[in-house]
């Protein structure tokens, strides 16, 4: 059973808030109506903001990507086979785990149930649906295809939650492997070497210069300058982190990752795979191409390459061409632009885009597996020689004790 906050207004005139249970928001309003009561307003008491600071619903995870492409697979099915909506909601809504996603299904299901339209009870829960969903919801109900709307963005979403997981998998190979490399590292410097050297010390030998430097560095790692450097990073990251956060400081990091080596590229080809599929689900739709670049730059995943969407979209507000402004900013690759720019021509932007993201999705694919198959080797040859440097230094003093032996 469900909580629901009624506001009804008795015979006497006065508006009222009642709290009650019932399964489902029909039942909440059979109930008033049994008491002689209208609801104006009913709501999940659950879908209201907390008046005090709640910390359980602000930990609360949010839906991923994965879960709105489900969300959007379901539905679809669901009204495509003759379902209700509402009906629809409510059946998702119990099936669904997540407890904000729950609270904003039963809140969206009781204000369609009231008579609102699903793209506006969507609206109002910004933290469980993006704009992009939003927006691909509304034109769905606008041109009576809300099912093929729904699977369109399923898809979108998958396709873009694809994109990235290579992306991640790309970049996050190297940074793990160089972060075990780099444990392994202090945990031989730390706790081996000190041995190692106590053994030398006691048999009198003389040390290479090699040898000395790892052992001075061990010593340097075991005493309190370590806690310094580790505070000292410590607080870089804290207020690198803190200078990302902000607009310009997003803007440069973005931008160095552009620049980037191999990286750059790749970030480049993701970023217009997924600009070419979003814009051209959204224009397919029937969504208004400014609105649609309104959307997509906040789906761009690059504040340099958002910026010029936005640059662009007021240049399209002056009545220049898409294509002539994205090509001014110098952020998408010529081939994806020239397309874009015969599309306009033929009427046909929204095939036209779809092929230039299935062109560059396969480009990002095959990217990927040429970084990975190169990286792969280069990483095990950095680790190699942190180990080998370390067994180095340490069995070189040995070839001084076994002259001495002899």
């Amino acid at each position: 059973m469900a909580q629901f906050l009624a506001t009804v207004t008795t015979r006497s005139g006065q508006r009222r808030q009642l709290q009650i249970q019932a399964s489902d928001g029909a039942s909440a309003r059979r109930q008033l109506r049994q008491r002689g009561l209208v609801a104006t307003q009913l709501e999940p008491a659950s879908s209201r903001a907390p008046t005090g600071l709640d910390l359980a619903k602000l930990l609360e995870a949010r839906p991923g990507v994965r879960e709105k492409a489900l969300f959007a697979n379901k539905l679809a099915a669901l009204v495509d086979a003759g379902v209700p909506i509402v009906r629809s909601l409510d059946l998702m809504a119990r099936q669904q785990r997540q407890p904000l996603f729950k609270r904003a299904l039963e809140s969206v299901g009781t204000e369609v149930n009231q008579g609102g339209s699903l793209g506006a009870a969507l609206r109002r829960w910004p933290q469980v649906f993006d704009p992009l969903t939003v927006a691909m919801v509304e034109a769905g109900e606008a041109g009576g295809v809300l099912d093929e709307s729904l699977r369109r963005l399923a898809k979108l979403l998958e396709g873009n939650a694809k994109l990235q997981n290579q992306i991640k998998g790309a970049m996050g190979y190297p940074v793990a492997v160089l972060a075990i490399a780099v444990l392994v590292f202090l945990g031989m410097t730390i706790f081996l070497i000190p041995t190692f050297a106590g053994i030398f010390a006691d048999l009198g030998a003389e040390l290479p210069p090699f040898t000395q430097l790892m052992v001075d560095l061990s010593a340097l790692l075991r005493s309190s300058f370590s806690l310094l450097l580790v505070a000292g990073l410590a607080i870089g990251v804290w207020l690198f982190e803190r200078h990302r956060a902000t607009a310009e400081g997003r803007r440069q990091v973005d931008g160095l990752l552009l620049r980037l080596p191999l990286f750059g590229d790749l970030i480049q080809k993701t970023a217009t795979a997924q600009f070419c599929r979003t814009f051209s689900s959204l224009t397919r739709a029937g969504v208004p191409i400014l609105l649609s670049l309104e959307i997509v730059q906040d789906t761009a995943g690059n504040a340099v390459i958002a910026d010029a969407i936005v640059q662009s979209r007021q240049q399209v507000l002056e009545g220049v061409p898409l294509s002539v402004a994205l090509a001014s900013k110098g952020v998408f690759p010529e081939l994806a632009v020239s397309m874009l720019a015969i599309g306009e021509e033929t009427g046909q932007m929204d095939a036209m885009l779809s092929k230039v993201a299935d062109f560059y999705e396969d480009e990002v694919e095959a990217a990927v597996k040429a970084l990975t198959a190169m990286l792969e080797p280069a990483m095990i040859v950095i680790v190699g020689g942190i180990v080998g440097s370390i067994l180095l230094a340490m069995y070189l003093p040995m070839f001084s004790i076994f002259d001495q032996i002899k």
